[in-house]
């Protein structure tokens, strides 16, 4: 009597144990899938507000797309460190080599080539003394097609100059007038504080720098530019409602 009641409270026990781990395993799949519903949610939600914020200066890209997606894009947002940093350390001993030791621009290019041609020129004539293989010169040569491109991105883009230029002279857009001198005064100013050199180096600078700054961090920078441009919009309201609607000159477009 005292054996059946202990084999029917193992059996108890097991059937128990077994309907406990059913149960867990039951509970498992359903909190996976509670777990990947939220992860979906947070991932189409992020989805969502990236297509909200409005890009800096209209942009429908990546960065890296915008910068031509090839060699250059890779260097100038680092994908390639080493490569990356190869260029801005050349870039960098050049400029410190012009701007400390006031070494001139043409004057390098002309020693350069000089010491490269007589180089040339001597191993040339002494390797068939020292029957030496002469160096083999590469030839180069622009491409046509390469130039042509060039050309006519160069002439889309000052022929766009100087449209701007005749619609600001002609009075047509006090907005557009106002935001050139602006920036025209700013470049100015900056010119006055380096010279040619430098401010060409912080140029080049800036293409390692803000691109890689603003790819990292371009949902918050996007976001601030849109409440900067609201803000600027909003003064410019209030300047055109105190002092450019005053103005009696004809052809001014009002926004």
């Amino acid at each position: 009597m005292a054996e059946s009641s202990l084999v029917h409270k193992i059996h108890h026990d097991s059937s128990s144990a077994s309907s406990s781990s059913s149960s867990e395993d039951d509970k498992r799949p359903s909190l996976a899938r509670q777990a990947a519903t939220v992860k979906a949610k947070a991932k189409e939600k992020a989805i969502h507000y990236k297509a909200e914020v409005k890009r800096l200066f209209g942009r429908e890209q990546p960065i890296h797309k915008v910068l031509g997606a090839g060699k250059a894009a890779d260097i100038f947002l680092w994908r390639n460190k080493r490569s990356s940093a190869m260029v801005l350390g050349a870039g960098t001993m050049l400029w410190f080599f012009f701007e400390s030791m006031e070494y001139h621009l043409i004057t390098f290019i002309c020693h350069f080539l000089i010491v490269s041609l007589a180089a040339l020129f001597l191993w040339s004539n002494a390797s068939v003394f020292i029957h030496k293989a002469p160096v083999q010169v590469p030839q180069v040569a622009i491409p046509e097609d390469f130039l042509i491109h060039i050309v006519k991105a160069l002439r889309f883009e000052i022929n766009r100059a100087f449209l701007l230029l005749r619609e600001i002279g002609t009075g047509r857009d006090i907005k557009k007038f106002l935001t050139v001198v602006g920036v025209l005064w700013l470049i100015s100013l900056v010119g006055s504080c380096f010279n040619f050199l430098t401010l060409f180096y912080l140029c080049f600078l800036s293409l390692f720098t803000l691109p890689l700054v603003y790819e990292k961090n371009e949902d918050q920078i996007d976001a601030l530019a849109v409440k900067a441009m609201i803000e600027i919009k909003k003064q410019y309201a209030v300047l055109d409602a105190k002092v450019l609607s005053q103005i009696p000159v004809a052809g001014f477009k009002k926004d």
